[in-house]
């Protein structure tokens, strides 16, 4: 199958939809709204909407504020700049509002049913060249495009978080994405400032296909009792040129993000080593120690960094 992208002709991306306005969501809106998209946002959780609004003004205010510090823009200009970005987009708490849109980006729960639902209601819903987008980091892009009846308009799209932050884009296509939906979804990542890659529909896609075991075997390797996780932090760091050890970027992450992935892979493939889930994730998870959210995890964190080793529930 080819992935790479080739000339062809692009469907016209102008207006953007984006369900779940949680983390990842919420900065997919924030991004295209910026680079001149018409944005709407759709979350069916009334307060989950208004934060993600909320942390969108937050954002670019903060940016603008910056600008006008290092002399870069006035005050005037800087406030004419977030009244636009925030005036291109429109919220909702339906998938009705969606029906104009180029471009859907799915951004939901981690749930494969929930997910399938999603996609086949929207296979009747949008306009018949809309192209979906599965933010998924996990789930098999060609199930979602199945369910959603659509299959040549369906193709992953893995941002990276922060969204607002992370350059890379995971585009992902399957067997049946169409060469347009590719290239078109290819060239609005780039519009929106992103670095896509290339990726066939393989679980985990690159990044976390590499960087889940990863993490998993330092787990194991705990387990075996050859090295405190503070030390095989270090070896990686100090050895590695690693920005973060497997202990701190899981709780980065977050352990349950981590267990979550772990045990979908593990159930679809279960004579994977490589995917083998290690007991103390589960006990970290289990005793609410979930890392960098939770504040404990491996390390204790303050204002995102982690400041000490903790100690574990085992």
């Amino acid at each position: 199958m080819a992935i790479r992208r080739t000339a062809a002709t692009f469907v016209a991306i102008k207006h953007v939809g984006v369900v779940g306005m949680g983390l990842m969501g919420h900065g997919v809106a924030q991004l295209s709204a910026e680079n001149g998209f018409k944005v709407t946002a759709v979350d069916i959780d009334k307060a989950q909407l208004e934060k993600g609004l909320k942390m969108i003004t937050d954002s670019i205010t903060k940016a603008a504020e910056k600008d006008v510090q290092k002399g870069k823009s006035s005050a005037a200009d800087a406030k004419a700049k977030v009244d636009k970005i925030r005036s291109m987009i429109t919220s909702a708490n339906s998938t009705d509002a969606l029906k104009d849109c180029d471009i859907i980006v799915e951004a939901i729960v981690e749930n494969l049913d929930i997910k399938k639902k999603f996609f086949a209601d929207l296979g009747k819903l949008a306009k018949p060249d809309c192209i979906f987008g599965s933010n998924t980091s996990s789930f098999p892009i060609t199930q979602l495009g199945e369910a959603s009846g659509r299959g040549g308009k369906l193709i992953g799209l893995h941002f990276f978080n922060p969204v607002q932050v992370m350059q890379l884009v995971e585009v992902i296509r399957t067997p049946l994405t169409s060469q347009d939906t590719f290239d078109s979804t290819f060239k609005y990542c780039e519009a929106i400032k992103k670095s896509p890659v290339c990726c066939g529909d393989t679980p985990g896609f690159i990044v976390n296909r590499l960087l889940v075991p990863y993490l998993g075997q330092a787990l194991l390797m705990l387990e075996r009792g050859v090295a405190t996780f503070p030390d095989i932090d270090t070896g990686m760091m100090a050895g590695a040129a690693m920005p973060m050890g497997p202990f701190m970027l899981a709780d980065y992450v977050g352990l349950d993000t981590c267990l979550s992935i772990l045990q979908g892979w593990n159930k679809r493939f279960p004579s994977e080593p490589a995917y083998q889930i290690p007991k103390t994730l589960e006990l970290m998870v289990k005793s609410g120690n979930l890392g960098r959210k939770t504040g404990t995890g491996f390390w204790v964190w303050e204002n995102d960094k982690p400041k000490a080793p903790a100690k574990l529930p085992m």
